[in-house]
């Protein structure tokens, strides 16, 4: 288990892939994991690319001004579909785009991506939706 929030940074920074595996694996008591957010933003991505990374700290990322994270968060396979729904008003279309691929979001929210911007969103959903809907949870 990592402890601290130095020992994620640097472990995040090393040049030994067993460190930087680590980082992406291992678990980070909660209030650990906000430190790092609060202390380091330059680190967000990587908070999110952990695979234990708690669904608290995504909600709280899925606001964050970088493009970057916002996407890394869209990613993730646990995301809620009430989640991927305040993804789905991202200003980014790439991020729209991952919701609408994304296995978890409701037909609701497909539904609202039928009238996205972007016309490779608007097509990703025709592709999911297919008329009948019939590969949604």
């Amino acid at each position: 288990m990592i402890e601290t929030a130095d020992e994620f940074v640097r472990l995040c920074n090393s040049s030994d892939p067993q460190e930087c595996r680590r980082a992406a694996v291992e678990e980070v008591p909660a209030q650990v994991w906000m430190e790092i957010v609060d202390r380091y933003p330059e680190e967000r991505v990587a908070v999110v690319q952990n695979k234990t990374v708690p669904l608290t700290v995504l909600e709280i990322l899925i606001d964050d001004p970088d493009p970057r994270v916002r996407f890394m968060v869209a990613m993730k396979r646990k995301l809620s579909p009430d989640l991927l729904e305040r993804l789905a008003h991202d200003v980014d279309e790439s991020i729209r785009m991952r919701v609408a691929q994304h296995r978890n979001t409701s037909r609701a929210t497909l539904e609202s991506l039928r009238q996205d911007p972007w016309s490779e969103v608007r097509a990703a959903v025709d592709d999911r939706l297919g008329g009948t809907g019939s590969d949604l949870l």
